[in-house]
């Protein structure tokens, strides 16, 4: 790691070194060049700032199980739990990453969700930041137990200029299944550094979908271990990025058991001046015979100005797998727009259908029809 003799003001105010783009990881968000607020302490979010965010939530329309996380505060009032099992406390997850680091510092005491047997609906999380050059960490825990199944929709809100640095760790039991929706909404000059820690245990299933389209800058760190044979994951994601968006998922799936099945799809749009990036890779453990790896990223470039970067990597130490990757980037195709043209839609809306359908293959990953519906229904919104 490379190390700076001089920390800048916002490092001062963190209290930690930030990584800069000499380390490969960081090579295209250098973290050390966008945070550069000198972040205060957190505040209690605005009471009816969260009421007024809640309300416009995508999701505030369904009636299930609902956790309200405010400025790293569980928010019981505005909470509804019926039939799900809440503990405060979520211990701090033991992985050498900046963002981690920075959540212990920022200090947060999280909460845990445990989920025994099945949850008919899907239990909705909403992470609400509000206040001006403040630094937010949250930490939440979901425990599915042996056999049980959960559906969980994972939402980012916020209000002004501050950085939320959100982790969630996940346990899958034996033969247990958790479906996962995350909506990075945050606000539009908002800094979101996030971190994903997923364990599979045997015949566990993982389905994970992620789609990104608020903060200024996005960092989401993703690990996916594997530590029960005949397990399932699928990660998908998609990217909705205009103006200067700068959006990063570095995703890390390892493979320490035989008879596993990873399945990575990512599908990503950017406009005007945004950019991309994805940096996936699979690791399949000398022991891990029989591992079946996919990964894949493909991104939609809007203008001459938009960027995708993209470094896909498999790291195979067996020799009875299949595994493989792949990633594209291009345009629209002009004569998909020249044929609907052709037949009377206008051009704007032309596009609009031709993104669409580029994102639908990465959409149709999230099993709820419900709940697809309403990610359909946020594009269509931000392509209008």
């Amino acid at each position: 790691m490379n190390v700076m003799t001089t920390m800048t003001p916002a490092e001062q105010a963190l209290g930690l070194t930030l990584p800069n783009r000499r380390e490969e990881e960081w090579k295209w968000t250098d973290l050390r060049r966008f945070v550069e607020r000198p972040y205060g302490a957190v505040v209690p979010a605005d009471r009816k700032a969260v009421e007024r965010l809640l309300a416009q939530s995508p999701f505030a329309g369904l009636k299930g199980p609902r956790l309200v996380i405010a400025n790293g505060v569980v928010d019981e009032k505005l909470s509804r739990l019926a039939g799900v099992k809440l503990a405060k406390g979520a211990a701090a997850v033991a992985h050498e990453d900046v963002l981690l680091s920075l959540n212990n510092k920022l200090g947060v005491a999280g909460a845990t969700l445990t989920f025994e047997g099945a949850v008919d609906q899907p239990v909705v999380i909403v992470f609400v930041t509000t206040g001006e050059n403040s630094a937010v960490a949250s930490r939440l825990h979901l425990d599915v137990a042996e056999g049980a199944s959960a559906s969980v929709i994972e939402v980012h809100l916020g209000e002004g200029a501050y950085l939320h640095n959100p982790v969630v760790s996940a346990s899958i039991g034996k033969g247990a299944r958790l479906d996962r929706v995350k909506v990075e909404q945050e606000a539009s000059s908002a800094q979101h550094l996030s971190h994903l820690i997923a364990t599979l245990g045997a015949n566990a299933i993982l389905n994970d979908f992620t789609l990104t389209a608020g903060a200024a800058l996005s960092r989401q760190n993703v690990n996916v271990d594997f530590t029960g044979k005949g397990s399932n994951l699928r990660v998908n994601g998609s990217y909705l990025l205009t103006d200067s968006q700068h959006a990063d998922t570095r995703l890390i799936v390892d493979h320490k058991v035989p008879h596993c099945t990873s399945r990575e799809l990512f599908k990503c749009v950017m406009a005007e001046k945004a950019r991309g990036v994805f940096q996936g890779k699979v690791i399949v453990r000398p022991d891990a015979q029989k591992t079946d790896g996919k990964q894949s990223s493909h991104a939609l470039l809007l203008s001459e100005t938009a960027e995708f970067d993209a470094k896909p990597e498999l790291e195979i130490y067996a020799d009875d797998v299949i595994c493989g990757h792949g990633t594209t980037c291009g345009d629209l195709d002009h004569d998909h727009l020249f044929y609907l043209r052709s037949r009377g839609i206008p051009e704007a809306e032309a596009r609009s259908l031709l993104v669409q359908a580029f994102l639908a293959e990465a959409i149709e990953a999230v099993e709820n029809e419900q709940v697809r519906e309403v990610l359909t229904e946020m594009i269509v919104e931000r392509l209008v």
